[in-house]
């Protein structure tokens, strides 16, 4: 692929939220951008945004947007999905991890018990899919013999957030990330989990609506969809992201050493102090 030549780039989970807004950075930089997603209609889910608005934002934006629907709780319909990209592009070049399931007791009060059982369903959507995704990725990657792969995380990875079954997802992205590198580096494809800020999305919007003494000050200290793309970006034009293949990431850290700043202009902070750091884990290899 030459350097003028745009990108094909897979963001899953893109109608709305963290993952429009990565669509919506590579669109900025000309590249061809796949997003997934189940919302095929405003209205359809609680949350304002569709899978076909998002393509069309980045379109708009310079690059090109196909949107595909897709429910990553299917395989089969995961596995149509990256068929399609491979008919229709020869190669794929990104794939940003993001889609997961997201229920309305995620931020309730309370003992995991008393909330809906339902949450455990971010295991599925979340978790096993973005091992589904990235395992039909590796197999376009390594036959080509370059990819980037970045899954979008958190520092509930590390600490008590949103109760065990958040936590776990996340825990687990981050590990998978570790070992799927381990496996995809001879191949020279390079893997990282991103963990993300508060970000300035709808779902932030209504809350802080809804409880603006406890929610308000996210506004401020917020992040933009938007960068977290910008940062990956980064990431996969760096000549040493080989180094750092396997890593959990500070969004805000990476971005920062990759002089890299949100599209207010402001240089989003990191949250290591108060939620604490990724997990280092051991070399050892047991195949």
């Amino acid at each position: 692929m030459s350097s003028t030549q745009p990108r094909v780039v897979l963001v899953t989970g893109a109608s709305r939220g963290a993952g429009k807004g990565i669509a919506k950075a590579f669109g900025s930089l000309g590249d061809i951008v796949y997003i997934t997603g189940r919302t095929k209609n405003e209205g359809d889910a609680p949350l304002p945004g569709t899978v076909f608005a998002t393509a069309e934002e980045v379109t708009a934006l310079g690059g090109k947007g196909i949107a595909v629907v897709c429910d990553h709780g299917d395989d089969a319909q995961v596995e149509a999905l990256f068929k399609q990209i491979e008919e229709e592009q020869g190669r794929l070049d990104i794939l940003v991890n993001n889609a997961t399931y997201l229920h309305d007791d995620i931020t309730a009060k309370g003992p995991f018990w008393e909330k809906n059982i339902a949450l455990g369903d971010i295991m599925d959507v979340g978790l096993r899919s973005t091992y589904i995704a990235s395992y039909h990725a590796a197999k376009i990657m390594a036959k080509q013999k370059s990819g980037f792969i970045a899954n979008t995380s958190s520092p509930g990875a590390a600490c008590y957030m949103h109760g065990p079954a958040y936590g776990a997802q996340k825990a687990g992205t981050d590990k998978m990330t570790w070992d799927m590198a381990y496996d995809l580096k001879p191949f020279n494809v390079a893997v990282v989990s991103i963990w993300m800020g508060v970000l300035k999305t709808e779902r932030l919007q209504l809350a802080i609506e809804a409880a603006p003494e406890t929610y308000g000050h996210f506004a401020e200290l917020g992040e933009s969809p938007e960068f977290t793309g910008l940062v990956i970006d980064a990431l996969s034009k760096d000549p040493n992201i080989m180094e750092q293949t396997g890593k959990a990431l500070i969004g805000a850290e990476a971005a920062l050493n990759l002089g890299v700043k949100d599209i207010d202009g402001k240089q989003p902070g990191s949250h290591r102090d108060m939620l604490g750091g990724p997990i280092d884990f051991n070399p050892a290899v047991v195949e």
